[in-house]
């Protein structure tokens, strides 16, 4: 006869269903079903472990004579963990059960899943009752009820809720700080992420990588260079870059953030690296336009038995198409299946339209598109399509675009624009007259557009005519300098199109100032990014480099500013768009003026 202890010794080595079956028919056999630690032990396994079996967890369950607290949270922590909607809801519903129909009440495990199973199906209004019930019974001073109750709120779109339960705890540890800092992050709120910096250095609670690796996301999307720098100073002195998401966040960083000599320096100083690792560096090469490079690490991650997915070719496909490697691009699309047995999604189908488009192949282009999977349903392909008949002043087949993307149901102001600035250079302006007409009757809402310039250890934000500043009487006498300089050495506005307009027809000329920027910025006033250069050639020191990160498309007008400002003032400015990196000095952009 088996004994108690020797049963609970067989559930701590239980490694399958298989053999579970076989303790369970021990358990029966020996009469031990209701010793609460051997059932409980045994419903854990089926319910938490990954070999376990959540059917076969409800008829143990099922099958408990007046089940207690962690009977519950086995069941609760089952279905919280579940990929499932519908059993995640049931995580919710054996709560309910639990507070209804026993006498169990629920502990701060019981909380901690639930909260989990909110925050996954999006059930604010069951994380908000159960809140209540957490300050109720006193678990609003436990620190791990806090911390889920933190994610839970924020995963649901409550980011100031959650702000108020971290600051309402009386006890913060570490995890409490990077639970805050990974959900600003999440949410898009890189700036008040990186703010929290100088807060948990004040706290003293430390630092680890998941926190590093979190500011240093926000870091990445904020261009925001020299904090990157100053944490990578930290996980130096931290010892932690041997750890592996730290390394790969740093790799993202500098390369988001314009320093590809430095996300190189960290890649070669790695001593492991996995597929994320290959693919931060070779996305980092594509974003900058720099395709060959890219493809030569592809090259180095296949001798390294590193197998690529379809983020590593989507960087790829976005260097060859910056560059104008058509025929390596299109060598990359086709290895995806033929080779690794990866199916191309949208993004990869964009960008040989993009490829195609920019190298002026827009026939090609065009019969990508009517070869695609994606060419009935979806308006990317023809968005990406519509995009490069601008870069090529094609009227018959940006009409065309238009046309699908309006059959379709997705015509938007930045598609109204390309058409209009298509006819605007074809000088058909009776063609800008109904892109004016279609915007004003439909309603349609344009983008604004914002530039980021780290400045001071500090995060600058931009938008057309900013006057919110603090310094901006400052900034707009600097902006004068700067133009009159650049002027000196041949900068003229870009106005092209505004030229083409006949004075009789003023109206339409209103009209192409206010919409034909790709940036939808007001063409006649000071765009972002001109503000943001402005702002960082008055506030550093002669010679420094500036970083901007912009969220739409650099206009022409802007793209040729920068090149004399550069000359001008002998610095390098780097500019990342909403699709590429550009690298200004001496007058000349990496790009080389394809883009």
């Amino acid at each position: 006869m088996a004994t108690g202890k020797a049963i609970l010794s067989l559930l701590q080595g239980c490694n399958s269903m298989r053999k579970l079956h076989k303790i369970h028919a021990h358990i029966l056999i020996n009469g031990y079903q209701d010793d609460p630690c051997i059932s409980e032990r045994l419903l854990n396994f089926c319910a938490v472990s990954v070999s376990g079996s959540l059917p076969y967890a409800q008829l143990v369950f099922h099958r408990i004579h007046n089940p207690q607290t962690p009977a519950w949270n086995s069941m609760i922590r089952g279905f919280s963990l579940s990929p499932s909607p519908l059993q995640l809801q049931a995580a919710i519903l054996y709560y309910n059960q639990m507070l209804s129909a026993s006498d169990s009440r629920p502990d701060a495990f019981t909380f901690s899943f639930l909260l989990k199973a909110c925050e996954e199906i999006k059930e604010e209004a069951k994380c908000r009752e159960v809140h209540g019930f957490i300050i109720q019974l006193g678990y609003d001073r436990d620190v791990v009820v806090c911390t889920n109750l933190i994610r839970s709120y924020a995963g649901n779109g409550s980011i100031e809720t959650a702000r108020k339960v971290f600051e309402g705890m009386p006890v913060r540890d570490l995890v409490s700080w990077n639970a805050l800092i990974s959900c600003y992050c999440q949410a898009g709120l890189h700036e008040e992420a990186l703010r929290m910096y100088d807060e948990v250095r004040i706290s003293e609670v430390g630092f680890d990588g998941f926190t590093l690796v979190s500011l240093l996301s926000s870091c990445a999307h904020v261009g925001a260079l020299r904090m990157g720098v100053q944490l990578h100073n930290f996980a130096r002195e931290k010892r932690l870059l041997e750890n592996i998401f730290v390394g790969n966040a740093l790799i993202d960083m500098y390369a988001k953030c314009g320093s590809l000599a430095s996300a190189l320096s960290v890649f070669n100083s790695m001593t492991k690296r996995d597929s994320l690792t290959w693919n931060s560096i070779i996305v980092g090469y594509g974003v900058h336009g720099r395709g060959d490079e890219a493809l030569a690490f592809f090259e180095r991650m296949l001798m390294a038995r590193v197998q690529p997915n379809s983020i590593t070719f989507l960087g790829l496909l976005c260097g060859c198409s910056h560059q104008g490697l058509v025929r390596e691009g299109v060598r990359c699309f086709h290895m995806m299946s033929s080779e690794f047995n990866l199916e191309p999604g949208i993004k990869h189908y964009g960008c040989i339209v993009d490829l195609y488009g920019r190298a002026g192949k827009l026939k090609e282009a065009l019969q990508f598109i009517r070869s695609s999977p994606f060419f009935q349903d979806d308006p990317v392909l023809w968005r990406t399509l519509l995009g490069s008949c601008k870069i090529h002043r094609n009227v018959e087949m940006g009409e065309m675009a238009a046309g699908k993307l309006v059959h379709l149901g997705s015509l938007c102001a930045g598609d109204c624009v390309l058409l209009s600035g298509i006819y605007a250079e074809s000088k058909d302006m009776h063609g800008v007259a109904r892109m004016r007409k279609l915007i004003q009757s439909q309603g349609i809402k344009t983008t604004p557009g914002w530039s980021w310039i780290e400045v001071g250890n500090r995060v600058h934000k931009f938008v057309v005519d900013d006057m919110s500043h603090p310094d901006s009487k400052e900034i707009y006498r600097k902006l004068e300098e700067v133009v009159h300089k650049a002027s000196l050495l041949g900068y003229a506005k870009e106005e092209s199109e505004k030229s083409q307009v006949e004075e009789s027809e003023s109206h339409l000329h209103d009209y192409y100032y206010n919409y034909y920027c790709w940036e939808r910025e007001n063409s006649t006033s000071f765009h972002s990014e001109k503000l943001a250069i402005a702002y960082g050639v008055a506030k550093t020191p002669e010679g420094t480099g500036l970083l901007i990160v912009k969220n739409l498309r650099v206009c022409r007008d802007c793209h040729s500013f920068t090149k004399f400002v550069s000359k001008a003032f002998g610095r390098e400015i780097i500019v990342r768009d909403r699709v590429r990196f550009h690298h200004f000095r001496d007058g000349h952009c990496s790009c080389k003026d394809y883009w």
